[in-house]
Protein backbone atom coordinates (compact mmCIF):
# COMPACT_ATOMS: atom_id res chain seq x y z
CA UNK A 1 0.00 0.00 0.00
CA UNK A 2 1.32 3.44 -0.93
CA UNK A 3 1.87 5.77 2.00
CA UNK A 4 -0.19 8.97 1.87
CA UNK A 5 2.21 11.79 1.00
CA UNK A 6 2.08 15.22 2.58
CA UNK A 7 4.49 18.11 2.03
CA UNK A 8 7.07 18.45 4.76
CA UNK A 9 8.45 21.98 4.78
CA UNK A 10 10.16 22.87 8.06
CA UNK A 11 8.96 26.11 9.62
CA UNK A 12 6.09 26.27 7.12
CA UNK A 13 2.59 27.65 7.51
CA UNK A 14 -0.21 25.21 6.76
CA UNK A 15 -3.97 25.53 6.35
CA UNK A 16 -6.00 22.63 7.79
CA UNK A 17 -9.58 21.43 7.69
CA UNK A 18 -10.35 18.84 10.37
CA UNK A 19 -13.78 17.20 10.42
CA UNK A 20 -15.77 15.20 12.91
CA UNK A 21 -16.73 11.71 11.79
CA UNK A 22 -20.42 12.55 12.01
CA UNK A 23 -21.17 15.95 10.49
CA UNK A 24 -24.97 16.06 10.33
CA UNK A 25 -26.48 17.48 13.52
CA UNK A 26 -23.21 17.16 15.41
CA UNK A 27 -22.30 20.01 17.80
CA UNK A 28 -19.54 18.29 19.75
CA UNK A 29 -16.76 20.83 19.09
CA UNK A 30 -18.75 23.94 19.98
CA UNK A 31 -20.37 22.24 22.98
CA UNK A 32 -16.92 21.21 24.26
CA UNK A 33 -14.90 24.24 23.18
CA UNK A 34 -13.02 24.45 26.50
CA UNK A 35 -11.92 20.82 26.18
CA UNK A 36 -10.74 21.50 22.62
CA UNK A 37 -8.84 24.61 23.76
CA UNK A 38 -7.19 22.62 26.53
CA UNK A 39 -6.11 19.93 24.07
CA UNK A 40 -4.54 22.57 21.80
CA UNK A 41 -2.74 24.18 24.77
CA UNK A 42 -1.30 20.90 26.01
CA UNK A 43 0.02 19.99 22.56
CA UNK A 44 1.47 23.48 22.05
CA UNK A 45 3.39 23.16 25.34
CA UNK A 46 4.93 19.82 24.34
CA UNK A 47 5.29 20.53 20.59
CA UNK A 48 5.38 24.32 20.00
CA UNK A 49 3.65 25.92 17.02
CA UNK A 50 1.69 29.09 16.45
CA UNK A 51 -1.96 29.26 15.54
CA UNK A 52 -2.20 32.12 13.06
CA UNK A 53 -5.95 31.79 12.46
CA UNK A 54 -8.65 29.40 13.65
CA UNK A 55 -12.39 28.94 13.48
CA UNK A 56 -14.27 26.14 15.20
CA UNK A 57 -17.74 25.21 14.00
CA UNK A 58 -19.88 22.61 15.77
CA UNK A 59 -18.63 19.72 13.61
CA UNK A 60 -15.40 20.87 11.92
CA UNK A 61 -12.63 23.39 12.23
CA UNK A 62 -10.21 25.31 10.02
CA UNK A 63 -6.90 26.70 11.15
CA UNK A 64 -3.48 27.87 10.08
CA UNK A 65 -0.42 26.58 11.93
CA UNK A 66 3.11 27.87 11.58
CA UNK A 67 5.69 25.36 12.73
CA UNK A 68 9.07 26.22 14.27
CA UNK A 69 12.15 26.35 12.06
CA UNK A 70 13.54 22.87 11.57
CA UNK A 71 10.18 21.21 12.32
CA UNK A 72 7.67 19.86 9.79
CA UNK A 73 5.75 17.46 12.03
CA UNK A 74 2.14 18.63 12.00
CA UNK A 75 0.97 14.99 11.82
CA UNK A 76 1.97 14.31 15.45
CA UNK A 77 0.40 17.56 16.61
CA UNK A 78 -2.95 16.71 15.02
CA UNK A 79 -2.88 13.16 16.36
CA UNK A 80 -2.28 14.49 19.87
CA UNK A 81 -4.90 17.26 19.63
CA UNK A 82 -7.54 14.84 18.41
CA UNK A 83 -6.61 12.16 20.94
CA UNK A 84 -6.52 14.62 23.86
CA UNK A 85 -9.95 15.96 22.98
CA UNK A 86 -11.39 12.46 22.53
CA UNK A 87 -9.96 11.10 25.79
CA UNK A 88 -11.50 13.97 27.75
CA UNK A 89 -15.04 13.10 26.62
CA UNK A 90 -17.27 10.19 27.63
CA UNK A 91 -17.64 7.43 25.02
CA UNK A 92 -21.16 8.10 23.78
CA UNK A 93 -20.60 8.49 20.02
CA UNK A 94 -21.57 5.90 17.45
CA UNK A 95 -18.58 3.78 16.39
CA UNK A 96 -18.24 1.53 13.37
CA UNK A 97 -17.05 -2.03 13.82
CA UNK A 98 -13.81 -1.01 12.09
CA UNK A 99 -13.20 1.68 14.70
CA UNK A 100 -14.10 -0.66 17.56
CA UNK A 101 -11.71 -3.32 16.22
CA UNK A 102 -8.91 -0.73 16.15
CA UNK A 103 -9.79 0.67 19.57
CA UNK A 104 -10.62 4.05 17.99
CA UNK A 105 -13.18 6.61 19.03
CA UNK A 106 -15.79 7.77 16.54
CA UNK A 107 -15.36 11.52 17.05
CA UNK A 108 -12.96 12.54 14.26
CA UNK A 109 -12.54 11.64 10.63
CA UNK A 110 -9.26 9.76 10.35
CA UNK A 111 -7.71 12.13 7.85
CA UNK A 112 -7.70 15.89 7.44
CA UNK A 113 -7.11 18.35 4.64
CA UNK A 114 -3.85 20.28 4.66
CA UNK A 115 -2.41 22.87 2.32
CA UNK A 116 1.08 24.37 2.50
CA UNK A 117 0.66 28.13 2.22
CA UNK A 118 2.85 29.42 -0.61
CA UNK A 119 3.08 33.16 0.04
CA UNK A 120 1.43 36.14 1.79
CA UNK A 121 -1.46 36.29 -0.68
CA UNK A 122 -2.21 32.60 -0.16
CA UNK A 123 -1.96 33.14 3.61
CA UNK A 124 -4.37 36.12 3.55
CA UNK A 125 -6.90 34.29 1.37
CA UNK A 126 -6.96 31.37 3.77
CA UNK A 127 -7.32 33.65 6.81
CA UNK A 128 -10.31 35.26 5.10
CA UNK A 129 -11.76 31.86 4.25
CA UNK A 130 -11.41 30.78 7.88
CA UNK A 131 -13.08 33.90 9.23
CA UNK A 132 -15.90 33.84 6.64
CA UNK A 133 -16.72 30.15 7.20
CA UNK A 134 -19.43 30.52 9.90
CA UNK A 135 -21.34 32.85 7.54
CA UNK A 136 -20.81 30.49 4.60
CA UNK A 137 -22.33 27.61 6.58
CA UNK A 138 -25.27 29.73 7.79
CA UNK A 139 -24.43 29.74 11.50
CA UNK A 140 -24.37 33.55 11.65
CA UNK A 141 -25.11 36.49 9.34
CA UNK A 142 -21.96 38.45 10.20
CA UNK A 143 -18.42 37.25 10.85
CA UNK A 144 -18.24 39.13 14.15
CA UNK A 145 -21.17 37.15 15.55
CA UNK A 146 -19.33 33.80 15.65
CA UNK A 147 -17.60 33.38 19.03
CA UNK A 148 -15.14 30.55 18.19
CA UNK A 149 -12.92 32.40 15.76
CA UNK A 150 -9.57 34.15 15.73
CA UNK A 151 -11.39 36.96 13.90
CA UNK A 152 -11.86 38.67 17.27
CA UNK A 153 -8.08 38.59 17.88
CA UNK A 154 -7.51 40.12 14.44
CA UNK A 155 -9.91 42.95 15.33
CA UNK A 156 -8.17 43.53 18.71
CA UNK A 157 -4.79 43.64 16.95
CA UNK A 158 -6.11 46.12 14.36
CA UNK A 159 -5.60 43.72 11.44
CA UNK A 160 -9.21 44.11 10.29
CA UNK A 161 -12.30 46.03 11.27
CA UNK A 162 -15.11 44.55 13.32
CA UNK A 163 -17.43 45.02 10.35
CA UNK A 164 -15.14 43.19 7.93
CA UNK A 165 -17.15 41.39 5.25
CA UNK A 166 -20.36 43.18 6.28
CA UNK A 167 -20.11 45.49 3.29
CA UNK A 168 -19.47 44.55 -0.37
CA UNK A 169 -16.26 46.64 -0.49
CA UNK A 170 -14.77 45.33 2.76
CA UNK A 171 -11.02 45.55 3.30
CA UNK A 172 -8.80 42.53 3.47
CA UNK A 173 -8.69 40.87 6.88
CA UNK A 174 -5.43 39.27 7.84
CA UNK A 175 -2.78 41.41 6.23
CA UNK A 176 -0.53 43.77 8.11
Amino acid sequence: MVEYRRPKITGGSYFFTVNCAERRGNRILAENIDVLRQSFQEVKRAHPFSIDAIMVLPEHLHCIFTLPHGDADFKTRWALIKAGFSRALPTTERRSSSRMNRGERGIWQRRYWEHLLRDEIDFERHVEYIHWNPVKHGWVEQVKAWPYSSFHDYVRKGLCSEDWASEPDSDVCGGE
